[in-house]
C-alpha cells in the first residue's frame, strides 16, 4: 500500500517517452497508483534495460496490443476505474485507437484526461514532429541563451520536455482533480510544451517590457554576461559558479577572492571586461576544492560546478537525501516534501507486462485470463 498525498488516486498512462512518463512518475512519487499501458515486447526507450528507466519507477505495467479491439476494451475498463489518464501521442492517434477523450469521458465522466504534445493540438505545426530544441526555438527561450558573440546555447531538455511539458501537465492534472472533487465532472487538460515554456518566460517578458532586459543574448543580468553572474575555471580545470547579484553578496565575494575592487561600482558596465579578467585570474590561482573551502558557509553566492556523478556526494544534497541509491541506481528522491503524508519509496521500473494479470484482475477486467491466452494482453 503506497503512501503520499495522492494515495488512493488511480492513473492510467498510455506509454510514450519524455514528458508524459515524467508527469506520471511524479504522480506516482506523490502516492498515486499508476498503471502504464505498454505495447507487448521491449520498452520504448530502454530496450533490454527497462529497470534503468527511472521515469517508470513506482508504476505497474500492463502490456496490451491496442490494435486488437479486445485489448482496447480492456484499456477502457481500466479508464472506467481511473481518476486520471495521461497520453502523449500526436493529435488524432488516441482517437484512432478508440481511446480519445470523448469515448473515455463517456465511460468515466469524472476522468481527468491529461494530454501532452509539443506544439499543441491546434495551429499549423500541430501535426508535425518536433523535439525540445524546436519548442524552445519558437518561444524565444533558445534565442536568449548563450554568449553574445556566439550561437544560441543548447540546454538540456529540462526547460522544454520536463519543465514546460511534464511539470505543467502535473500542475494541470492536480488542478483538474481539485475541481472534479467539487463538481463531480472531469475534463481534458491540454498541455503543450510551447505553452509551458512561454509561461516560464513570464518573468523575462516582464523585465523586457520594463526596459530591464534586452532581446539579445549575452547582454543581460541573468544570462552570463555580467562578471558577477557567470562561471569561472579553476586551477585544476574545474569550475566555480558565481551568483553574487546583490551588492552585499558581491562585497563578500570580492573580499574572499582578495580582489581589490570598489563594490560601489558593481554595475558600471565599462568596468566589466577588466573585472571579468581579474576574477578569472583569481579563480585560476587555486583548485575547485580550495575555493569551495574558502566560500563555504559564506553569503558570497559562489559554489562548485559539480558533475552528475559527484552530485550525490555534495554535503547539502547528502543532508537532505536529495539523491538516493535504490536498486543500484542513483536517482532523485520524490519532490517536494510533505510533513504529514510523506510518500513511500518508489518501486523499481517494471519491464513491460510485468503486472498485466494482477492489474487486469484488480481493476475489474472480467476476462483477464482469456485476454492473456489470446495474445491481446501479455504477462511477462
Amino acid at each position: 500500500m503506497t503512501t503520499g498525498p495522492l494515495a488512493g488516486c488511480r492513473v492510467v498512462e498510455l506509454a510514450g517517452i519524455g514528458p508524459g512518463p515524467f508527469a506520471a512518475m511524479t504522480l506516482a512519487d506523490l502516492g498515486a497508483e499508476v498503471v502504464r499501458v505498454d505495447r507487448p515486447g521491449r520498452g520504448e526507450f530502454f530496450p533490454g534495460v527497462e529497470d534503468k528507466d527511472l521515469l517508470n519507477r513506482g508504476k505497474k505495467s500492463v502490456a496490451l496490443d491496442l490494435k486488437r479491439p479486445r485489448a482496447v476494451a480492456a484499456a477502457l475498463t481500466l479508464v472506467t476505474a481511473a481518476d486520471v489518464l495521461i497520453e502523449g501521442f500526436r493529435p488524432g492517434v488516441a482517437e484512432r485507437l478508440g481511446l480519445g477523450p470523448e469515448v473515455c469521458l463517456e465511460r468515466n465522466p469524472r476522468l481527468v484526461y491529461g494530454r501532452m504534445t509539443g506544439w499543441g493540438r491546434t495551429g499549423p505545426l500541430a501535426r508535425t514532429a518536433g523535439h525540445d530544441i524546436n519548442y524552445l526555438s519558437v518561444t524565444g527561450a533558445l534565442h536568449a541563451m548563450g554568449d553574445a558573440d556566439g550561437p544560441p546555447a543548447v540546454p538540456l531538455n529540462l526547460v522544454g520536455d520536463f519543465g514546460g511539458g511534464g511539470a505543467y501537465l502535473v500542475i494541470g492534472v492536480l488542478a483538474a482533480l481539485h475541481e472534479a472533487a467539487r463538481s463531480g465532472r472531469g475534463q481534458v487538460v491540454d498541455t503543450a510544451i510551447v505553452d509551458g515554456v512561454a509561461h516560464l518566460l513570464t518573468g523575462t517578458h516582464a523585465l523586457m517590457s520594463s526596459g530591464q532586459w534586452q532581446d539579445a543574448r549575452g547582454t543581460n543580468l541573468l544570462d552570463g554576461s555580467t562578471p558577477f553572474y557567470t562561471v569561472y575555471a579553476t586551477m585544476d580545470g574545474r569550475h566555480m559558479a558565481v551568483g553574487a547579484l546583490e551588492n552585499r553578496f558581491y562585497r563578500v565575494m570580492l573580499e574572499l577572492l582578495e580582489v581589490d575592487e570598489d563594490p560601489a561600482l558593481q554595475h558600471d558596465r565599462s568596468r566589466w571586461p577588466a573585472l571579468r579578467e581579474r576574477l578569472a585570474h583569481a579563480f585560476l590561482s587555486r583548485t575547485q576544492a580550495d575555493w569551495t573551502d574558502v566560500f563555504a558557509g559564506s553569503d558570497a553566492c559562489v559554489s562548485p560546478v559539480v558533475s552528475l556523478r559527484d552530485a550525490a556526494a555534495h554535503p547539502q544534497l547528502q543532508a537532505r537525501g536529495t539523491l538516493v541509491e535504490r536498486n543500484e541506481t542513483v536517482q532523485a528522491a520524490p519532490a517536494p516534501r510533505f510533513s504529514r503524508t510523506p510518500p513511500s519509496p518508489a518501486s523499481p521500473p517494471p519491464p513491460p507486462g510485468r503486472d498485466t494479470a494482477e492489474v487486469l484482475a484488480t481493476w475489474g477486467v472480467a476476462d483477464a485470463e482469456e485476454l492473456i491466452s489470446s495474445g491481446a494482453a501479455v504477462q511477462t
